[in-house]
């Protein structure tokens, strides 16, 4: 070979290594030994690996199978045959779990195998989906009881719920996320004669379409890349109760392909001619008013029909204010339990605030930030302005007011009055909030100390320095 012909083909592996680089799947190769020879971009991202970490190393001292012949890689190698559409899942150096689906083929030179290799898409992230939404399942311990709340407005969406339990037909729960619709659809299935059997949740809004389809209906083996003869949510729920979570998040055909199981009473797997009988009871759950949603295509008219047969408004807590205060209460006392704390109450100032407050994440928003109070707590019995989470106490609802001074309102820039330098207004406003902090602790330096999250010779600096007295030593 002349110095010309080499050159070609220096330039020809370099493209041929950029190429491969740039492709959207894996690509690793191995010799005869078993030792990597090559090893793309991709297939790097894919196992979360360095080159020099997997190039000329042996395929089992960088990676761990169940058994060794489970490595498709090994196999192709080993038997010299082809592999198609093979899902395997190891781990790497690091312990990461890997999950592809590969083609390989053994390698060819006059006649003699030596090598094997490897095109593999990664569905790792599929598969943990996967495995979560299973494992999510069968869980109901909700039932009516578990409602919290003596508003007309929330007892009134009980009884209807209450008198849902009799019959079979499909219910849908509207409300803003964060009001509890989930609770009611565990609560229907609990005291329905179903709650002997599955009760199943799926959010349709949590998985792509390319995987939910499959999910919902099951799948035939052969019928895509990778699948396998797995049954469908419906199959599984057989019996008993499925929950749709966000059905309004279900693409339009999906949609179609649920009215029809709706209707018809059965199912088909994806990639299969065969109809299977279901006897599931849906309940779904759509977090808009289903007029919008149907205005604005992100549901379809047929199917709401279909699925309304019962309709349950379950009102966001700003129009059940009433409950406020028992939601809170009991939220106290479910993390009492779970810190091994003993707080008793919310202070009236605070619970005035809450009150009065609209909500805009329900009673979800609710226990968040009774759980932050909890966490910021030292040995106080109740919770307080300053126990609340610092973003909260931003909101303007949660300013604390002006006191008798003037002294906050002078802390603001106003109208008509110049800009404060910037320094002049932070020692203003730092006086003001270590009063106040002071004052809540009853001006004991040590409680007031950790509330503020500094050392007490700290805080006494900052009290001589701005001229802070307390009115009692501790």
């Amino acid at each position: 070979m002349n110095h010309r012909e080499f050159e070609q083909l220096q330039l020809k592996s370099k493209l041929f290594q950029r190429i491969l680089d740039e492709i959207d799947v894996g690509v690793h190769v191995v010799n005869e030994e078993g030792r990597t020879t090559f090893y793309n971009k991709k297939m790097a991202q894919i196992e979360g690996m360095d080159y020099e970490d997997v190039l000329d190393k042996n395929l089992l001292d960088v990676f761990s199978f169940n058994q060794d012949e489970d490595s498709t890689l090994l196999q192709a190698l080993k038997n010299g045959s082809k592999i198609k559409n093979a899902k395997q899942t190891y781990f790497n150096n690091k312990g990461q779990e890997i999950t592809t689906i590969n083609n390989t083929f053994p390698i060819m030179e006059d006649g003699e195998q030596i090598g094997a290799m490897e095109i593999a898409r990664d569905v790792t992230k599929l598969e943990k989906l996967i495995r979560e939404n299973m494992n999510k399942r069968g869980d109901t311990r909700y039932t009516f009881d578990s409602i919290i709340g003596s508003s007309d407005e929330i007892q009134e969406v009980i009884e209807a719920s209450k008198r849902a339990t009799r019959t079979s037909s499909s219910v849908l729960i509207i409300g803003e996320t964060g009001t509890g619709k989930e609770l009611f659809a565990q609560s229907i299935h609990n005291g329905s004669s179903r709650s002997s059997k599955p009760f199943i949740s799926q959010n349709c809004a949590a998985l792509p379409d390319s995987l939910i389809e499959g999910l919902l209906f099951g799948t035939k083996k052969g019928a895509f890349t990778g699948s396998i003869e797995r049954p469908g949510l419906f199959e599984q729920a057989n019996g008993g109760t499925l929950l749709l979570d966000e059905i309004n998040s279900l693409n339009p055909s999906l949609q179609a392909k649920l009215l029809r199981v709706l209707q018809e009473k059965t199912v088909r797997r994806v990639g299969d001619t065969k109809d299977r009988t279901v006897d599931v009871r849906i309940i779904a759950t759509i977090n808009e008013d289903p007029i919008d949603a149907i205005s604005e295509d992100r549901m379809r008219k047929d199917l709401y029909y279909r699925l309304s047969v019962v309709s349950l408004f379950v009102p966001p807590l700003r129009e059940r204010r009433k409950d406020i205060r028992d939601l809170a209460q009991f939220f106290i006392e479910k993390y009492n339990q779970l810190f091994g704390m003993n707080v008793a109450e919310i202070d009236e100032e605070v619970m005035s605030k809450f009150e009065q407050y609209d909500w805009p994440g329900n009673v979800r928003e609710l226990e968040h930030i009774i759980e932050g109070a909890m966490n910021l707590i030292d040995q106080e019995e109740a919770i307080s302005y300053v126990h609340l989470p610092l973003h909260f106490r931003n909101k303007p609802q949660f300013k604390e007011e002006p006191n008798e001074t003037g002294h906050l309102e002078d802390l603001l820039i106003q109208k008509n009055k110049p800009i404060k330098p910037l320094e002049q207004y932070i020692q203003e406003a730092e006086t003001y909030y270590l009063k106040k902090v002071l004052k809540h602790h009853g001006n004991n330096i040590t409680q007031s100390a950790k509330s503020l999250g500094m050392s007490r010779q700290n805080l006494q600096y900052r009290l001589r320095k701005y001229g802070v007295r307390k009115e009692t030593a501790d």
